[in-house]
């Protein structure tokens, strides 16, 4: 290969390994990072024997993610509140035809399952990722990881019931999101609290993740009445400068609240039988530079 076309053929597959690094590891930056290693990996070493560069590529991504995954566990363990995953911007609402595979790709990036993903190993996290949102062989997984097939059958089906026994069932349907989440800041904003208690589950959650670094919640709150108690004390209090944008992220739609024309906080929620149950919210702003463009 020329140096044009080795730049080509990683450049091909950029998004996809920007994918699978992003749902091992929850963070833009990370995933970026992780991919950035692969390129210097591949552009570096012989490529002669390379037939097939996409599976080769994802090798190196996976292994790099690997690694990035057991340090950063031991960094979040150090994280003040509850941690979500760093807001994705997709485009699944218009790249990608409404067929299952939209589905699971979608899934697999929503905030609810990288939170359960969270609590698998790293290996067992790189199984389920692979096969489960890639659709990749056991053979090629376990050449990955550089365990026999048995074993990375026994990761899948491991993972594969961890996760399903925390999945928390929601919707996936956009526009009943978008319409619930519209009527949701109508009625926060508004200072409405008996129809934003109209919206929510009696069980529903509240998680915010700050970082300690703004004003959120140290611990989820449950419960309609708290819930929608906390939110709309939060809206009395009001954004200076604020602005509502609504985005396309994680494969749903989501609201991103600007201070001053700067991203202060993103929310999102999870709906179930015409009901939220669950909102989300990201406040560290870390997590929320990559939006401010």
């Amino acid at each position: 290969m020329t140096g044009d076309s080795v730049t080509e053929v990683f450049e091909e597959h950029r998004p996809f390994l920007t994918g699978v690094a992003y749902r091992m590891l929850g963070r833009v930056a990370d995933a970026e990072d992780v991919v950035q290693d692969a390129w210097l990996r591949w552009s570096a070493q012989a490529r002669d024997d390379v037939r097939e560069p996409r599976p080769y590529l994802v090798r190196i991504t996976t292994r790099l993610a690997i690694d990035r995954l057991r340090h950063v566990q031991a960094r979040r363990e150090a994280y003040v509140g509850p941690w979500l995953p760093e807001p994705l911007e997709t485009d699944f609402g218009t790249t990608a035809e409404d067929t299952a595979e939209r589905a699971v790709l979608v899934d697999s990036v929503s905030l609810a399952v990288l939170v359960v993903l969270e609590s698998l190993s790293p290996l067992e996290r790189a199984v389920f990722v692979l096969r489960e949102a890639f659709g990749f062989p056991y053979g090629e997984i376990a050449a990955t990881l550089e365990r026999s097939e048995a074993a990375v059958r026994q990761l899948a089906g491991r993972a594969r019931r961890h996760v399903g026994e925390r999945r928390p069932r929601f919707d996936v349907d956009p526009a009943e999101r978008r319409d619930l989440t519209e009527r949701f800041l109508a009625a926060a904003s508004g200072g409405d609290l008996d129809a934003l208690l109209r919206l929510l589950a009696p069980d529903v959650r509240l998680v915010g993740d700050s970082g300690g670094k703004a004003k959120a919640p140290v611990r989820v709150i449950e419960s309609a009445d708290k819930v929608g108690r906390f939110l709309f004390g939060v809206a009395k209090q009001g954004v200076p400068g604020g602005e509502f944008r609504f985005l396309e992220l994680n494969g749903g739609p989501a609201l991103l609240v600007l201070s001053g024309g700067k991203p202060d906080a993103v929310l999102q929620l999870d709906i179930a039988d015409g009901l939220i149950q669950c909102v989300y919210i990201v406040r560290n702003p870390d997590k929320l530079a990559a939006l401010a463009g």
